[in-house]
């Protein structure tokens, strides 16, 4: 078996250039889809709900892509041609989305045009992920899989800054940052109309600058000397083979993806009502806060690119999973510190420390999990099965979101200390973890 050859710093940022544009859209989804069903009308112990669309689109498409790229080999390559038809769907759900409030319908009509565009972009962005990840497996060396999971991890995180700071820096230069009850704010409209265009350039970038393998060089590099054996193998026969740590590297994930699930949902409104005393969706004070938690994603964004860039060293002077659990720990400090806080600035700590988590999580599994699968094939079939350890985590906390606010007496701000809470059992459970050797 010939080995993967290394490659240089700007080949590994070309592999993953594209998935800051794609995050783009994501930051923009994860930070304002709360703020629009809830300008909407939607109430906030139903909002959970709303976040089950974005997981179970997932689940089911992730792993459709993986197959069907594993078989994919044309002249425009193996994964490249779906990450450029999620791109090209994702911007035009994103033109449609912001839009739900603004097309003269009744608010039920309103819910559901949002929720279609919701699924559709989700769809769409999950089509357009899935194949940067499979990039880095499929043509990056055991050696460089965590520098090169750590520059995808910064570019995802530089993505989530910027789609992040959209609406603040579109109200500070005097874009309308209020509108009519049921209607979404031009900031927020503009942003996602600005995040199109640059997630079509940034992937447009990779497509022409990244060259996948050829089959036979491919299968070369990934020790498959009897392709057709490998790929008389079903879904239940993958699963059944998979390695160790495809399981409890899944194990953490469920932990994870939960708490980031309350993030997303509950953020907006625990601000509101801790930091600006409202929980009136109409009003400016609620609308200044959807702004602010753009800002506390952007920096916790800054975080996770600073941790991502300390993340190989501390993994290589420790190990992986000390490094791992280390800053889930942190990340979970980071959730419950938001309970004790009033002060807007204050929550700079709590959403760097936050940010930490985030980087770990969007590098270490995917290492060590493509570490553990060489020689197995199907690369793309199993980082599409793995996306589950992602999803069914955020449907089970859609599901259960609204009875768990409940249970803490309607307190949004004890739904994040519930994600740190969460975060802290993530820790405790890498070191179940299965290295490959």
């Amino acid at each position: 078996m010939s080995k993967i050859p290394s490659v240089n710093f700007w080949q590994l940022w070309n592999i993953s250039f594209g998935f800051f544009g794609v995050q783009i859209a994501y930051a923009l989804q994860s930070a304002n889809v709360s703020r629009i069903f809830a300008t909407l009308g939607a109430d906030p112990h139903n909002l959970s709900y709303f976040w089950i669309l974005p997981p179970l689109m997932g689940i089911i498409v992730q792993p459709i892509i993986g197959v069907f790229s594993d078989k994919t080999w044309c002249r425009f390559g193996r994964r490249i041609p779906y990450l450029f038809v999620g791109a090209a769907i994702a911007v035009l759900v994103m033109c449609l989305l912001p839009n739900a409030g603004s097309l003269g319908l009744t608010v039920s009509s309103a819910m559901m045009f949002g929720l279609l565009s919701l699924m559709f972009l989700d769809t769409s962005i999950n089509i357009a992920m899935q194949p940067f990840k499979m990039l880095v497996g499929d043509m990056v060396n055991e050696e460089q899989k965590t520098k090169a999971y750590s520059i995808q991890s910064f570019l995802c995180n530089a993505g989530s800054l910027v789609g992040y700071v959209f609406p603040f820096i579109f109200t500070w230069i005097g874009i309308s940052n209020v509108a009519p009850d049921g209607v979404v704010p031009d900031s927020v409209i503009y942003s996602f109309y600005v995040g199109a265009a640059i997630l079509i350039l940034c992937v447009i970038y990779t497509v022409v600058k990244v060259k996948e393998y050829p089959p036979a060089l491919y299968n070369e590099y990934h020790g498959l000397q009897d392709a057709k054996k490998e790929e008389s193998q079903n879904v239940f026969q993958l699963l059944k083979n998979a390695p160790k740590a495809f399981w409890t590297v899944g194990l953490v994930q469920f932990f994870c993806w939960a708490a980031f699930m309350y993030m997303w949902t509950y953020t907006n409104g625990a601000i509101a009502e801790t930091c600006w005393g409202t929980t009136d969706t109409a009003s400016i004070e609620y609308q200044s806060a959807g702004n602010w938690v753009g800002i506390l994603f952007a920096v916790q964004a800054i975080g996770s690119v600073v941790w991502a860039t300390f993340l190989p060293m501390l993994a290589k002077l420790t190990s992986r999973k000390i490094a791992y659990s280390l800053s889930l720990v942190l990340g979970g400090v980071g959730f419950i510190s938001t309970m004790f806080i009033t002060d807007q600035f204050l929550l700079f700590v709590s959403f760097v420390l936050i940010g930490f988590a985030w980087a770990a999580m969007l590098a270490l599994p995917f290492t060590i999990l493509t570490n553990a699968l060489e020689g197995y094939g199907h690369l793309g079939s199993y980082l599409g099965l793995f996306n589950g350890t992602i999803c069914i985590p955020q449907i089970i906390a859609a599901l259960v979101g609204g009875l768990i606010l409940k249970f803490v007496g309607g307190s949004q701000v004890m739904m994040l200390v519930v994600a740190g809470v969460s975060l802290m059992i993530g820790s405790v459970c890498v070191f179940v973890i299965k290295e490959k050797k």
